[in-house]
């Protein structure tokens, strides 16, 4: 029986032992299907199928298989430990199908136990429609800088085809669009994609929906990548402790690390159970202990560690700690226990 880090979570756990073994492995993934809709060929077109460990056990994925080479899966990370984050990152290969496409890949976890879990994909790859390049890739962008890129978007098979409209649900990016131009049996666009200079911190996997005056071919997605990096970053994002017990003392290091010089003024978190040492030297990257000491109570442990350092600009920096401190087994939990067992 698989352990979870909450107590109640265990109790749930040892409730359904006898629903399908895969379940436990399931409530893994936030989604387990993904339609790409229309997409033009040659276009990069991926999803990331994310993955998280509630459970004590450390959760091995041993191999991702596919229905069909239209699809190819990516393990990020084959081992999760407790309340770590993976994903399955499952690629559309545009540039050798084409037409309407479904796959299914079945990941397969040989620990704690043996699981296997479906994902579902659909998407329609059009060879009428192409982006060079193939999508947004901004890189890395510093915090605070604009980026862009220019997209090249060509139709074939229609000289009255037409862009309506531009759409994204994020707002940090805009669309400037040229007029349509003929070039042989169809349309060409510029289109040039900026990220705006308030862009917070962090990852971009947007799409940008372009609307079309094409009753077969509505709307068609091009995907939006880069990564805006602050100016200082904490490793790890998350701090776990695991599972502890009460009065129990554990220590695990923070890395901070900024694009200049910089000395920490200041540590802050509502817990007092935490203790940290930091230096007051001047460097790019600092090393901090960070050190719990559980309570008496049990309790599922989430706290902010806020970093304050003496840089001009963006230098204050967070991390979340996470664990649980076990409150010992009661009579019930212990007879559950026991049944589980036998």
């Amino acid at each position: 029986m698989l352990r979870n880090v909450g107590l109640a979570i265990l109790l749930g756990a040892i409730a359904a032992s006898a629903v399908d073994a895969k379940e436990w492995a399931q409530k893994m993934f936030t989604t387990t299907s993904h339609d790409f809709g229309n997409v033009a060929r040659g276009s990069k077109s991926e999803f990331v199928f994310e993955i998280q460990n509630p459970y004590e056990e450390d959760v091995h994925i041993v191999d991702v298989k596919t229905s069909c080479g239209c699809t190819t899966p990516t393990i990020t990370r084959p081992t999760l430990k407790t309340w770590e984050k993976g994903a399955i990152i499952a690629t559309l290969n545009t540039k050798a199908f084409v037409g309407p496409r479904t796959s299914t890949l079945t990941v397969v976890i040989d620990k704690p136990f043996y699981a296997e879990v479906q994902l579902s994909i659909a998407g329609n790859i059009h060879s009428d429609i192409d982006f060079q390049p193939g999508s947004v890739l901004f890189g890395e962008v510093q915090q605070g800088a604009p980026a862009e890129q220019e997209i090249a978007i060509t139709h074939r098979g229609r000289t009255d085809w037409q862009i309506v409209d531009v759409r994204s649900v994020n707002t940090h990016l805009e669309v400037e669009l040229s007029d349509a131009r003929r070039v042989a049996g169809g349309v060409m666009y510029k289109m040039l994609v900026r990220l705006k200079e308030d862009a917070p911190a962090g990852a971009i996997f947007d799409t940008l929906n372009l609307v079309t005056n094409d009753d077969r071919l509505p709307s068609v997605s091009l995907p939006v990548e880069g990564r805006v990096v602050p100016p200082l970053a904490i490793s790890p994002s998350t701090l776990f402790f695991g599972m502890m017990q009460p009065g129990q003392t554990v220590t695990k290091q923070m890395v901070v690390t900024g694009k200049q010089p910089f000395r920490i003024t200041a540590i802050r978190c509502d817990d007092p159970a935490f203790q940290f040492r930091a230096t007051d030297t001047v460097k790019k990257v600092h090393l901090i202990p960070v050190t719990f000491t559980a309570g008496d109570e049990g309790r599922e442990l989430r706290e902010v560690i806020e970093i304050e350092t003496d840089l001009p600009s963006g230098g204050v920096a967070s991390c979340l700690a996470r664990g649980t401190i076990g409150a010992g087994p009661t009579d019930s939990t212990a007879s559950a226990l026991g049944q589980s067992q036998r």
